[in-house]
């Protein structure tokens, strides 16, 4: 399977002097294979599964999961009513405990609140009824039943609306715009928030439904990522198109569900998304996908590759699932999301200062996502004792352009900046580091190189500035 690039290679030219051209220091580092932790992708692990006891709670307060390699995200998917038991009476303990568990180790966090569940009587709280909202009373796999043991709110109920509504405020004023937060997911619709009603009322809801739900999360959250559900589309078209208009990103819940021929069904859906946000990806909880016959390690990555996917999944016990499956977790770790690659650099063997320095690069994207966060090549040059001397920042060229392909066939960009000497920089013999960040130089994002200073640049040879 071919995929399309997303831009054109280019190159920045800068015209080099003879003698910088055949006396230069060139460097062709090879990808090391690890695991890398980079903002937009990842994956993500379920800590809380509906259920509060799937699948964090047999972890210890200190066990943040160190050993799962390119562990990014911690999903807490939970229904509303252990939020917000009473009306304005809310325990945000309960997500904010675990959340700071992976914070302090960099790491970031993301929600789906829910409102109907399988398992408990009234996961949209019970006061909500008692406050006159409209709902059903349901059996699983019977649909509505006067004398079913679970309640489902209906989905366009004004009063339903405008509490969810409240509640969307309150998590809002926390999660907005919060850099620790890497998405919230519509999850107001449908039992365990995956957009559908199979499982309960299986009361068919129309879009213009749905969209309000996408409505009322937009009118709350302004600045953080929102993901659409794609069993939204049993609603039909309209869900989808609307999401997607309105800057919403895509999650598939759950691929390997079922054996061949039907492990998923909406990778093509997915086509119109991944060019511009992270889409994610939900494995069936590995246990049940495995004793269905429907874990195919081969259909796994092909839904990765098909959907462009950022994030999948870490949707059972995690060490039972990273000993079991410690060889794909790898293999995904070369391919999901981006992963940027150093192909070759150059620069000056010796410099005069007063003189203009030019460094070259070239680069690929060994992902199947772009590098959504983008960011800019800096050289840093560093003194024998670990101090920034120099920083050159490339600002023409960001990595969000580079292309994705088929595996091995990533399109090469190259580029090339040429930067001037501080006046309060010495003549002297550096350490020369490469580093993806923002216009300051200061690194955003891992890359799969040796030498790194622990603060994601990477030491690649020497130059000499003389006097």
């Amino acid at each position: 399977m071919r995929f399309r690039p997303l831009v054109c290679a280019f190159l920045i030219a800068v015209s080099l002097p003879a003698w910088a051209q055949s006396e230069r220091v060139v460097v062709h580092p090879e990808d090391t294979g690890a695991a890398l932790v980079n903002p937009m992708m990842g994956w993500m692990f379920h800590f809380y599964s509906d259920h509060l006891n799937n699948y964090g709670s047999k972890l210890e307060p200190s066990d943040t999961l160190d050993d799962f390699p390119g562990l990014s995200c911690v999903f807490m998917r939970l229904p509303w009513a252990h939020i917000e038991p009473e009306e304005g009476v809310y325990d945000w303990s309960v997500v904010d405990a675990p959340a700071q568990r992976w914070i302090d180790k960099g790491m970031q966090v993301a929600f789906r609140f829910t409102v109907s569940e399988s398992f408990m009587e009234y996961a949209t709280p019970k006061w909500v009824k008692d406050a006159g909202a409209k709902g059903y009373r349901f059996t699983v796999g019977k649909g509505v039943d006067p004398n079913g043991p679970f309640w489902e709110p209906d989905y366009g109920d004004k009063v339903f609306l405008k509490k969810h509504g409240a509640f969307l405020a309150e998590a809002a004023k926390r999660y907005d715009g919060n850099p620790h937060v890497a998405f919230i997911e519509v999850g107001s619709y449908g039992v365990w928030g995956e957009g559908h009603t199979f499982a309960s009322t299986r009361i068919k809801v129309p879009p213009r439904i749905i969209n309000k739900h996408i409505d009322l999360y937009l009118k709350h959250f302004k600045r953080t990522l929102l993901s659409a559900n794609d069993d939204y589309s049993f609603s039909g078209d309209e869900p989808i198109q609307y999401a997607l208009k309105r800057g919403l990103t895509l999650r598939d819940d759950s691929i390997l569900v079922q054996p061949p021929p039907d492990s998923y069904y909406h990778g093509q859906m997915a086509q119109a998304f991944w060019p511009n946000t992270p889409v994610l990806l939900e494995h069936e909880h590995y246990g049940s996908s495995v004793k269905r016959g429907a874990w195919i390690r081969e259909i796994f990555m092909r839904a990765i590759e098909e959907y462009h996917a950022s994030y999948m999944s870490i949707h059972w016990w995690p060490r039972e699932f990273l000993e079991k499956e410690r060889e794909l977790i790898d293999q995904v770790n070369l391919r999901l999301g981006y992963r940027l690659q150093l192909r070759e650099a150059s620069w000056p063997i010796q410099i005069q200062l007063g003189d203009r320095v030019t460094f070259a690069s070239s680069w690929a994207n060994a992902g199947v996502a772009p590098c959504y966060p983008g960011g800019c090549v800096a050289f840093t040059l560093k003194d024998d004792r670990g101090g920034i001397v120099a920083v050159f920042v490339n600002a023409a060229f960001d990595m969000r352009s580079l292309g994705v392909a088929a595996p091995g066939e990533a399109p090469v960009q190259q580029t090339q900046s040429s930067h001037g000497f501080a006046p309060n920089v010495n003549a002297g013999t550096y350490d020369v580091f490469v580093s993806v960040g923002d216009r300051m130089g200061t690194p955003k994002i891992a890359l799969p190189l040796p030498d790194e200073d622990g603060r994601r640049r990477y030491k690649l040879g020497r130059i000499e500035i003389l006097p």
